[in-house]
């Protein structure tokens, strides 16, 4: 397509620390702009599955991520200019505080590094409700820290009364950043979590309907919604090229034909997912069929291949365990040679039991739940050939359980990590690929290439 002039009016929501508040103002304004019949294209920077789930339902399109470590700055702008083709204006959740990025890398990641790339005016959603005139000195402090990240204006959330809402108001007078809302403490809207985080919509989605129709309505009553869509429509055009499915995966390979049903695991258990792996498969000549493990007893029609993302398996090890058929049709399929290619959740499902429930038993592992939270950003090289991977390929992912393997033998690491520790991960065993590591395939298009050709094989 070439380079082309992006000017979708966007806006960065960031925060000087996790917990001040971005999902809540992030998502009621994506809902409160469709809502008004705007089309909202709803991004999340860094690796986060849940919030994206959130957004989606916000706005009635895809949540899509912005990872500059997973896949590149290169890809930023590219990827934001796809999810945003169309639309009327694009909202930004940021991830962390704004100037905290991939561990000891610089901005790398960060939610001001995207911002940039973006050319993105950014909104600081702060955390009022222990201070008063101080907030005026953090605010001066985001907005001098980096000259080229452009903060429009402040959100204060946690506001305890009209008094204290008077004396941030002033302070920030002085600080030349304008206050463009004020949210009051609120219990009675809340987005319950666990062990990793939010409950995903898809465990939930009556009850989250609800949820995000408040955030909505909070945004509508603490905030300056003309002046925050007048702050998107100053964001200058963006020039890129735009990312294609399908043209990565030309540059990628080629090009495989047959139209095999590649099987992508979805429903409650399995609700990890970046948006552009299904499009890179069908882009790469896949007739994608999502199924339900926890509903369907058997696997679509015509099945060559299966993908099972992240999610929460050890929440309904019992109803996975429960449904026997399908964890025998999988079974067969892997021990037929047939591509199965797994992350994290979908590694626990190939194992032979999970918190003691039987699972599918295609590898001899058995998996159970720990208190110790494995989380961060890893640099990997493939190990030996594999459905999704020539040996040697080098690629960056993300950790991200609360679960450990106690494996037996019979099957080759999937994974050798490099940075920040070394060590081998995963499995490899015949066709199957299944490992703790969540990849972004916006970064290496050939693993869905090479994946579809194996199951027209």
């Amino acid at each position: 397509m070439g380079v082309v002039s992006v000017s979708v009016p966007r806006l960065v929501i960031a925060a000087p620390a996790s917990g001040s508040g971005k999902t809540t103002v992030a998502t009621g304004l994506m809902a409160l702009l469709a809502a008004r019949g705007l089309a909202v294209s709803p991004h999340k920077v860094g690796p986060d599955y849940i919030d994206s789930g959130y957004h989606a339902l916000a706005t009635g399109r895809p949540g899509r991520n912005l990872d500059a470590y997973l896949c590149g700055t290169e890809l930023i702008g590219p990827l934001f200019a796809h999810g945003a083709a169309g639309c009327d204006v694009a909202v930004v959740e940021g991830v962390m505080g704004l100037y905290d990025g991939a561990a000891g890398q610089g901005e790398l990641a960060s939610t001001a590094q995207v911002a940039k790339l973006l050319r993105a005016p950014v909104v600081l959603v702060v955390d009022a409700s222990s201070q008063s005139r101080s907030v005026a000195a953090l605010v001066h402090g985001f907005a001098s820290w980096d000259p080229e990240v452009r903060i429009g204006g402040v959100i204060l959330n946690k506001v305890g009364s009209d008094r204290h809402e008077a004396l941030l108001r002033e302070a920030l007078d002085e600080s030349g950043v304008p206050v463009l809302g004020a949210l009051r403490r609120a219990t009675e809207i809340e987005t319950p979590s666990r062990h990793l985080g939010l409950v995903p919509v898809a465990e939930r989605r009556a009850e989250a309907v609800d949820v995000v129709r408040g955030l909505a309505e909070r945004v509508r009553v603490g905030c300056d919604v003309d002046g925050l869509l007048q702050l998107a429509r100053s964001a200058p055009p963006l020039e890129v090229e735009v990312w294609d499915a399908g043209g990565a995966v030309r540059e990628a390979r080629g090009g495989a034909r047959g139209g095999p049903v590649v099987a992508v695991a979805g429903g409650a258990a399995f609700t990890f997912s970046y948006t552009e792996h299904v499009e890179l498969l069908r882009a790469a000549g896949a007739d994608v069929v999502v199924f339900d493990p926890l509903r369907d007893e058997q696997l679509p029609p015509g099945t060559k291949g299966v993908v099972i993302g992240g999610g929460f398996p050890e929440v309904y090890a019992a109803e996975l365990g429960a449904n026997e058929p399908l964890r025998k049709a999988v079974a067969e399929l892997a021990r037929s040679g047939a591509p199965v290619a797994a992350e994290c959740a979908g590694l626990l499902y190939l194992a032979r039991s999970l918190d003691g429930a039987p699972m599918c038993g295609v590898l001899d592992a058995d998996a159970r739940m720990s208190e110790r939270l494995t989380l961060g950003y890893r640099e990997a090289v493939a190990v030996g050939d594999s459905v999704l991977a020539a040996a040697g390929t080098r690629l960056r992912g993300h950790e991200f359980h609360r679960t450990v393997l106690e494996p037996g033998a019979g099957a080759a690491p999937a994974w050798g990590l490099v940075r920040p520790e070394r060590r081998v991960e995963g499995f490899v065993q015949g066709g199957v690929h299944a490992s703790y590591l969540h990849t972004h395939w916006a970064a290496a298009p050939a693993m869905a290439q090479r994946f579809v050709e194996r199951c027209v094989a």
